[in-house]
């Protein structure tokens, strides 16, 4: 019998996917439309006689839902974008798929239901958790497209999506009305997938994420992005001057080598040099300005034991002309 139920559903199943398999060239040509995404979601789930029956329908059998239900309503999904904005509608079924499986064998009496310790059934809906992280991730693309939340057209090709990381990884929607991590949060959060990132916070010169005064996503767009290691602005100078303004320029006389990055002389999460710095000075200068190598040798001794910014303070830029005997430069006025 059993075996005559599973022919019977694989053949229902080719029934309804039929349509789709024998489209021919000529069809292609003409402007058809495709299936509702609640078509597709029954196929997966693998019970094509569910059928959606509203939030209200699942949570008024039982109370084994009255937490997730109540942090549901006060969070931003449950508050029910109005119809006429044409923003989707977010509900139960919106990520877990038709519900009328899950609640058929219960009774109208909630109370009941409670006594005899009746649940839903939730073995009938989408199974998330086991879905693959590409699948995870597109439960909530269906809403959260191009139209909300415009980075996530970067999703896709962004190094977190690649290395099979999905939205659950950073959302948990049943953990309370805060359906998002905390600013407060995030860098624990981070730091779980990358612990050398928090190794180099922890080294004596930082960016102040241990003291909660900036976080991850100050510098970084987690979602996707045009740029390295998921920054944000066009260039790595453009994300840093988001703070470091008094660097931003345009200057007179600019230091070729920072015009664009940053990195070219600091590490952006920790250091064991003073302002971030890659080595400490004057060797950090001198793997490009090797020059004074040669000029200095008298006096290389002391060039070793000092710092360029005693006298070259402004290098990132200025607009105060050096002394002529010295030429241009980014000396101190």
């Amino acid at each position: 019998m059993s075996a005559l139920l599973l022919r019977r559903g694989k053949f229902v199943i080719l029934m309804a996917l039929f349509p789709l398999l024998s489209v021919s060239c000529a069809d292609l040509k003409q402007s058809k439309p495709i299936l509702p995404i609640r078509d597709y979601e029954k196929m997966i789930v693998g019970r094509l006689d569910a059928e959606y029956v509203g939030t209200n329908n699942c949570v008024s059998k039982c109370h084994a839902h009255d937490k997730i239900t109540d942090d549901f309503s006060h969070s931003l999904h449950g508050e029910q974008i109005k119809p006429e904005t044409g923003l989707p509608l977010v509900n139960c079924e919106s990520c877990h798929g038709p519900g009328s499986l899950a609640i058929a064998h219960l009774s109208d009496d909630r109370e009941e239901n409670t006594r005899l310790k009746k649940k839903c059934d939730t073995s009938t809906f989408l199974d998330i958790m086991h879905l693959p992280p590409q699948a995870q991730s597109l439960i909530c693309l269906k809403c959260h497209s191009a139209a909300s939340m415009p980075v996530l057209s970067h999703w896709n090709a962004s190094p977190h999506a690649l290395h099979e990381v999905s939205c659950f990884d950073c959302h948990k929607l049943h953990q309370g009305p805060q359906q998002k991590v905390s600013r407060q949060q995030m860098s624990e959060m981070c730091f779980s997938c990358h612990p050398e990132v928090q190794a180099e916070n922890s080294l004596f010169s930082h960016h102040p994420l241990r003291e909660k005064k900036m976080f991850c996503v100050d510098c970084h767009e987690v979602h996707g992005s045009t740029q390295d290691r998921l920054l944000r602005g066009n260039t790595p100078k453009e994300t840093c001057t988001r703070c470091h303004m008094e660097k931003q320029g345009p200057f007179a006389f600019e230091h070729g080598d920072v015009t664009e990055n940053c990195m070219n002389c600091h590490t952006p999460h920790g250091s064991v040099n003073n302002n971030l710095l890659n080595a400490a000075m004057p060797f950090l200068c001198l793997q490009c300005h090797t020059g004074h190598l040669a000029t200095n040798t008298p006096g290389l001794k002391q060039l070793f034991v000092n710092r360029c910014t005693d006298c070259h303070s402004q290098v990132h830029g200025t607009d105060t002309p050096s002394p002529a005997i010295t030429g241009r430069g980014t000396l101190r006025q």
